[in-house]
């Protein structure tokens, strides 16, 4: 397992990444990013979205609590300057809470469930490497880069 300052520094690059990321959709023409598209997730909003939605349900399984969600593709910010402000809170989170860990805590075995029902079990340190390292990052990071030209 990764140790902690590994996966602070992770948690560090995801901000960065989604940075990127927000900086390249904010300088799109107006309109561009909720402009309906043939994507999964109908907009770039949408996309970026669904991306805050499961930081938050991973963020919930981490602190060993239930996270509420039905579905994974909820628009809970539709305009880009509060999706972006609530998708740099839960990223300091992150990187808060790698730099709080200990060896111990990463090992600890961690029951949730899916936003389907099914039951499932991690270790705290796989299940944020999980979301941080991969997540369907990269994927919609991609499809945010596709959905923009």
């Amino acid at each position: 397992m990764a140790g902690t300052r590994t996966l602070k520094m992770l948690a560090q690059y995801k901000a960065w990444a989604d940075k990127v990321i927000f900086d390249g959709v904010a300088a799109l023409p107006p309109g561009e990013a909720e402009k309906e598209r043939k994507t999964l997730f109908k907009t770039i909003i949408g996309t970026l979205n669904h991306s805050y939605v499961v930081d938050l349900i991973w963020q919930a399984h981490l602190d060993r609590r239930e996270h509420g969600f039905k579905a994974r593709n909820m628009l809970l910010h539709s305009e880009l300057p509060a999706l972006r402000a609530a998708q740099q809170k839960i990223n300091d989170w992150f990187i808060d809470w790698a730099a709080a860990q200990s060896e111990a805590s990463l090992d600890e075995d961690v029951p949730f469930t899916f936003v389907n029902g099914t039951q499932a079990s991690m270790r705290r340190g796989e299940m944020f490497l999980h979301r941080i390292a991969w997540g369907n990052q990269l994927f919609l990071r991609g499809l945010v880069r596709l959905s923009s030209t």
